[in-house]
This record gives structure tokens, C-alpha cells and sequence, in this order.
């Protein structure tokens, strides 16, 4: 790269931000409310490379199994990458927990959204969010992949219009979010080997609860134009996903259906060279990748189920980035330091507590700890400040939480929320 380019991000960007791409957010029938969008398509003008990353756990949900296949991963954990078309997502039944039946729901899924796009089943990728359990039904894909591809068509010359349509799949797939996510990066050509081009990496993302993800969030939809192969473009997409998404926690719980899709179509460059590792190019994709993916992650923690405030917790001066990471990971989790932010309460205790179960290395008389700017612990002992200036500052939408360890070199950061009262209502209710 050189001095003078620039990263613009575009909030109103969204997963038909980039060329090549169009998306849109209809209501197909998976919700009772005729005016709550519950499905969302994402398709590629042409097969373009694809990547993916999955969650974990090993309950996972039927379209996660589906998708893995059509992406040819080795295994949970293994790199994911191939060839697709189109994305699909519902909102509102997580078909996990559904044996056979749901697999094979899945797979109709693939097939009918490929005869309606005219591609392959195999180059369709699905995903479902929603209530666990329960068996998803066919005929709103049946209903609603045409009257997708029919709102498609009315703006397919008009990348204003399509840009301004992908809204409408950020709404589709939120389930207990208060708001979408979206957005988008743009970076220039110049001085990596592609004058004159602008590239732009744009998405979409949900999530609000039931999120400590081990691969990416609840659901992503990531596209690009840069011209890349789909093994590079996995191992950007996994290099990302490690600093953002798996840098969030709500509650600790890791989503039976967690997936991060990204296309790219390469249709900014089409007659150029693909970005390679190594290159000035592939570096400047791989900026404005990670910049999206923190964005999104950011959103979502700030999302959270009955969230007041984002927490950022950063922890620097660990021994590992294990130790780092495992340090800022439980102090995240921690319900009492949650609770006690939600309470606007600079409880320093609560972080020491959770620092000491960590499991990282450290003695306790070298430990820092600054909630909000303030000085509240040093070289492990107390530190007399303003109650009444840690109340006003606790005012501001984000709560950070600083830790240094004087341990080491290594550093990490998460990103949380707060536990407020809403949050139990939120999930007792959930199935209502």
C-alpha cells in the first residue's frame, strides 16, 4: 500500500454494495406478520469464488451441515471454500436440532433457490436463524425466492437502486435485534497495481444473543469485487473473523448455527491479475476485510439483548496472546462485571475476580485496572477516585475496560454488553 490510499467506509453499505451482487429482503411466510421481513437473498451475477467459516459446536444446525458440504470442508475447523451463485437466509426457525428431515429441508432449499437462480444446488449456500427445534417449511421458499428475484430485477441496471434494495436483506434476517447491520469499505486501486479501480468489500450481519462465537457471529453475508481465488480468499476471510467476530461475547453461549459467508465476484477488475498473498493488493483487501468484520462485531455487541451500553475490555501485557485473550474473554463474560456496568457501578473487584480465574499468568500485585479512563487499581491495590465523575462518564454509550497485566508483550480485546433486566425478559420470552 502506499501513503496516500484510503479506506471510506459507507454505513448505509450492505451486502449488494459491491459489483456483482444484488440482495434483497422479502416476507416469505416463516413469520405470522405479514410486514416483518423473514427472508433474504444474496446472488452473484455469476459463480464467483465463496469461503466460509462455521461455528463449532458440534450441535450445529442442519444448513451449516448443508453448506460445509457445498464448500467441501474437511471438517469443523477446516478451511471452507468453492464456488457459488446465491445465499440464502430465514429468519425466524433455526432448522437445528431437526435429524434428517432438516437436512433434507436444507437441501430442497438449495435445490429449489438453484432452479429459481439457474445454478447447481451445490453452488447455493443456506443458513437459518431463529428458534431451535422446530422443522422448517418449504413453501415460503417457494413463494418467496421468486418474489426475491422479481424485486431484483426491477433494479438490475440501477446499482443505486441495488445498493439501496440490500437494505432490505439486513432487515430480513434480524431476530431479537433492535436494528440491522450493515455496511461497507471501499479502497482505491492506486498504487497496488490497479489504477484508477475502486474495490469495495460490503456486508451484512445479525446477532443479539446467544453469542460467543468460535468461527464468526450468528449469521454474516460478506461480498466483494476484488478478483481473488476462493482458497485466498478463505484465508483472508479467516484471518478476520479471528479479530472481529470471534472477539464478541453477549452471554457466553456459542449459536448452533453460526455461520460467515463471503463472495467474491471480482467484477471491479475483471481482466486484472487475482490478489495474492504477499501482495500489496491482497494487503489492502485484507484491511478493508477487517475493518468491515470489526464494524459488524462491534454492532452486534452493541446490539446485545437488552443492551445500555458497549463494553470494550482490552488486556495488555499478558505472557501469550492465549493468556491475553483469555484474560479479556472472561472478564467479558463475567455476569457480575456486566451487571455492574448496567448498575453505572466502577466495581474494579469484579474485573480482579475474573482476571484471577482466568486462567492467565500474572501476579496480582502488578495488575492495572482503568474502567472509563479512570484510574481505579494499581500494582494490584485500590485506587481513590471520583464516584461522581465515574457516574457521568458511565453516560456515554461505550464502557471501557483497561487491564495491564505486566506480564508480557501480548494484547487482546473483546467486546461485550451489559446485563440489564431486559435481557431475562427478552429470553424468557423468547418463544412466545
Amino acid at each position: 500500500m502506499t501513503e496516500n490510499d484510503t479506506f471510506a467506509f459507507d454505513p448505509e453499505g450492505n451486502a449488494a454494495s459491491a459489483l456483482g451482487f444484488s440482495a434483497v429482503g422479502v416476507h416469505a411466510g416463516f413469520r405470522a406478520d405479514p410486514e416483518r421481513l423473514d427472508m433474504a437473498l444474496v446472488v452473484a451475477d455469476e459463480p464467483c469464488a465463496a469461503a466460509a467459516t462455521f461455528t463449532t459446536n458440534v450441535f450445529c444446525a442442519a444448513p451449516v451441515r448443508v453448506s460445509r458440504e457445498h464448500l467441501n470442508e474437511g471438517g469443523a475447523g477446516s478451511p471452507a471454500y468453492g464456488c457459488a451463485r446465491a445465499v440464502v437466509v430465514n429468519s425466524g426457525i433455526a432448522n437445528a436440532a431437526t435429524g434428517e428431515i432438516g437436512l433434507e429441508n436444507a437441501r430442497k432449499t438449495a435445490e429449489l433457490v438453484g432452479e429459481a437462480v439457474g445454478c447447481p444446488a451445490d453452488e447455493v449456500l443456506v443458513a437459518s436463524t431463529g428458534v431451535i427445534g422446530q422443522h422448517l417449511r418449504l413453501e415460503p421458499f417457494a413463494e418467496g425466492v421468486p418474489a426475491a428475484l422479481a424485486a431484483m430485477a426491477k433494479v438490475a441496471d440501477d446499482l443505486v437502486g441495488r445498493t439501496s434494495q440490500g437494505l432490505t436483506a439486513a432487515r430480513a434476517i434480524m431476530t431479537t435485534d433492535t436494528c440491522p447491520k450493515h455496511g461497507s469499505v471501499s479502497f482505491s486501486g492506486d498504487g497496488i497495481g490497479y489504477p484508477g479501480v475502486t474495490f469495495t468489500v460490503g456486508g451484512m450481519c445479525k446477532g443479539a444473543g446467544m453469542i460467543m462465537p468460535n468461527m464468526a457471529t450468528m449469521i454474516a453475508v460478506i461480498t466483494t469485487d476484488v478478483p481473488i481465488a476462493a482458497p485466498d480468499l478463505s484465508q483472508a476471510l479467516t484471518a478476520a473473523v479471528n479479530k472481529s467476530f470471534n472477539k464478541v461475547t453477549v452471554d457466553s453461549d456459542t449459536s448452533t448455527n453460526d455461520t460467515c459467508f463471503a463472495l467474491a465476484s471480482g467484477a471491479a477488475a475483471p481482466d486484472g491479475p487475482t490478489f495474492a498473498p504477499g501482495t500489496p493488493a491482497f494487503d489492502a483487501f485484507q484491511r478493508a476485510l477487517d475493518q468491515l468484520a470489526t464494524t459488524l462485531a462491534r454492532k452486534m455487541a452493541a446490539d446485545g439483548e437488552g443492551a445500555t451500553r458497549l463494553i470494550t475490555v482490552t488486556v495488555r501485557g499478558a505472557a501469550t496472546a492465549d493468556d491475553a485473550d483469555a484474560a479479556a474473554r472472561t472478564v467479558a463474560n463475567s455476569p457480575l462485571v456486566k451487571t455492574a456496568v448496567y448498575g453505572h457501578d466502577a466495581n474494579w473487584g469484579r474485573v480482579a475476580a475474573a482476571l484471577g480465574r482466568s486462567g492467565a499468568r500474572f501476579n496480582q500485585e502488578d495488575v492495572d485496572i482503568d474502567i472509563l479512563g479512570l484510574p481505579v487499581c494499581r500494582a494490584g491495590l485500590v485506587v481513590d477516585f471520583d464516584e461522581e465523575e465515574a457516574l457521568r462518564r458511565f453516560e456515554e454509550p461505550e464502557v471501557a475496560i483497561e487491564v495491564d497485566l505486566h506480564a508480557g508483550e501480548e494484547s487482546a480485546t473483546m467486546w461485550t454488553c451489559d446485563f440489564s433486566h431486559e435481557y431475562v425478559t427478552i429470553n424468557g420470552d423468547y418463544r412466545s
